[in-house]
């Protein structure tokens, strides 16, 4: 066991034993005494209280205080002139206060120093005026709370490395230099809410074992924010930002409701969810998800003991509601479950990395009528809800509830046209594919179309996706070559080949001899139509229809319609086969 060390300023050393307590009480010495306050007899104190004035310096660094030697020092610098409680320069570093630290509406003149400083019952620094540099560096606070609501910081508020066991409450509080609060741990919650950063603005490596609520804060200049680790949720709606900043915060929850920013941002993430809701930016902002732990500047790595057994760092957003987003950029975010209704300019928004979509579910619905199956591709969370709430739907689509407004086909087909853009530009072809044909199949549903258009979209889904199923389109052209088949076998070739006949007159005297070569009329068939001469004439005029051409074959009056109806329809379905198998491998 290590012996203690002395204080570096000359201690009252009361209660100190040999073998338990070299050092004693650590509270420095009075002015002309040899005691500290706390340990100073009554006259003495009273002597001593009674030559303080409104503004004095005052060191008590080490001491004990109890809730009645900290009114009697108060009541000692209080001053009548302005109703208030005013300390000078104030030294309290390494103190104790061991009951509720009352320090509301004081006013601290020069630099007040807590480092060290542990308050075991309740910190109130409620309206506080801190005119100089307000220094709890190390400082722990124990109790129920520490308050420090409406206080202002005139200059630097540092306090690197502090601990508050309790709500630590810095509501409409205002700092008007740096604020420090690097490598600080907040075991509850930390609440700024309504707060004003007017200085930079230093989290680096803080810790919050419950929210960070930072609803309505005004960040001025603020060019780092983070890194830090958070084990509930980040609250930054309503707040702003008034320069270029980088946040990096690993967090289960953001909620970044009505949040602004006036200059460039980048939002770096891990194990968080993203509410961007109604967000206004007018530069350059990107969220991405960071894809290891935070590094700081000092090469300092964050750990995340906040997240035990976590194996998804993913970040996922969950709504870009009423967003701009001409400015966004989204890398390697999960998208699966966002929402996009109501954001505008989303053909303008970027996608950078591995950013993921839902998809469709994987299984089919057979035993309904009509029977479905849903080719996998890429889907909206909105699609999923609106699926998912419709009679008869089938299992696999996301059943989450979004309460009033849920959006349907009207307002979805735009939605994924402007992604299908977004894409295209990206030059992610395969991917703009899969949001046309979300595009076309909300048409397809929606209510304000007319319905000769709508049954031409559903032959065009039905017949090959919207030119974006070969294997559709290419088993209708199977199908269609077979019955073509079938039909000439039965109806289109002629009994047998008719016969030419050539007949001539030869003028007396010789000359040019005319003949007129004439052809019978081919018969319909009678007897066995199905043989393999049929079969190999029929495929032979089949074959040449889907490439649009004449396969010279004698026909029957029906054969001929079959082939003209063949030779319409066979090369419109080979074509959308090819036009699929480009829209999927185009780049």
């Amino acid at each position: 066991m290590s012996t203690p060390q002395p204080p570096s300023w000359p201690h009252c050393a009361r209660g100190a034993a040999p073998a338990t307590d070299p050092v004693g009480c650590r509270g420095i010495h009075v002015p002309g005494h040899t005691l500290c306050l706390a340990h100073l007899n009554g006259t003495d104190r009273d002597l001593y209280l009674a030559g303080l004035a409104p503004g004095t310096d005052i060191d008590h660094r080490g001491t004990a205080f109890t809730d009645t030697l900290l009114t009697a020092l108060q009541s000692a610098l209080y001053d009548p002139a302005t109703g208030t409680i005013r300390f000078g320069h104030t030294q309290l570093d390494h103190a104790t206060f061991e009951s509720d630290a009352q320090f509301v509406a004081v006013t601290f003149e020069g630099i007040a120093q807590f480092s060290y400083t542990t308050f075991e019952g309740k910190a109130r620094f409620d309206h506080a005026t801190f005119k100089s540099d307000a220094v709890f560096v190390v400082a722990t606070f124990q109790g129920d709370a520490a308050w420090f609501t409406g206080s202002t910081f005139e200059s630097d508020a540092l306090f690197e490395s502090s601990t508050f066991e309790c709500d630590a409450r810095f509501v409409r509080a205002t700092f008007r230099g740096d604020a420090r609060f690097t490598d600080v741990t907040f075991k509850r919650y930390g609440w700024f809410k309504a707060a004003t950063f007017k200085g930079d603005t230093e989290f680096q490596l803080a810790t919050f074992e419950g929210d960070a609520r930072f609803g309505g804060a005004t960040f001025e200049r603020s060019g780092f924010f983070g890194p830090l680790v958070c084990a509930g949720q980040i609250v930054l709606s309503g707040a702003s930002f008034g320069g270029p900043v980088i946040l990096e915060f690993a967090t289960r929850r953001l909620e970044c409701y009505r949040t602004r920013w006036a200059a460039t941002a980048e939002i770096r993430l891990r194990y968080t969810t993203v509410d961007f809701a109604h967000a206004v930016f007018e530069y350059p902002l990107t969220i991405a998800a960071e894809p290891g732990p935070f590094l700081c500047g000092a090469g300092d790595r964050l750990t995340e003991d906040a997240f035990p057994g976590a194996t998804d760092p993913n970040v996922r957003l969950a709504s870009l509601r009423g967003v701009d987003a001409a400015h966004l950029v989204l890398a390697d975010v999960d998208l699966s479950r966002c929402l996009f209704t109501g954001a505008v300019h989303l053909d303008q928004l970027r996608l950078e990395g591995a950013c993921t979509f839902d998809t469709t579910p994987s299984l089919a619905g057979w035993a309904r009528w009509p029977p479905v199956r849903f080719t996998r591709r890429r889907a909206l969370a909105e699609e999923h809800h609106w699926r998912a709430n419709r009679p008869g739907a089938v299992q696999g689509w996301n059943v989450a509830v979004l309460g009033t407004g849920r959006a349907g086909p009207l307002q979805l087909a735009p939605v994924y046209r402007a992604l299908r853009k977004a894409f295209e530009d990206g030059k992610h072809e395969p991917g703009a594919a899969d949001f046309y044909y979300g595009e076309m199949e909300m048409r397809r549903h929606a209510d304000d179309i007319p319905r000769a258009e709508r049954w031409l979209l559903t032959a065009y889904w039905g017949l090959s996706g919207y030119g974006l199923r070969a294997s559709r389109a290419l088993a209708w052209l199977g199908a269609a070559m077979i019955l073509t088949i079938g039909l000439l076998m039965a109806w289109g070739i002629s009994q047998d080949t008719p016969k030419q006949t050539a007949s001539g007159t030869v003028p007396p005297g010789g000359g040019r001899v005319t003949f007129e070569i004439d052809k019978d009329d081919p018969e319909n068939p009678t007897g066995d139509r199905f043989t393999s001469e049929r079969f190999e004439k029929a495929v032979n005029v089949t074959l040449n229809s889907v490439v649009f051409r004449s396969s010279g074959q004698d026909l029957t009056t029906t054969g001929t319609y079959i082939e003209m109806t063949s030779r319409l329809t066979e090369p419109v379905l080979l074509g959308l086969a090819v036009l699929a198998i480009r829209n999927r491998v185009k780049r």
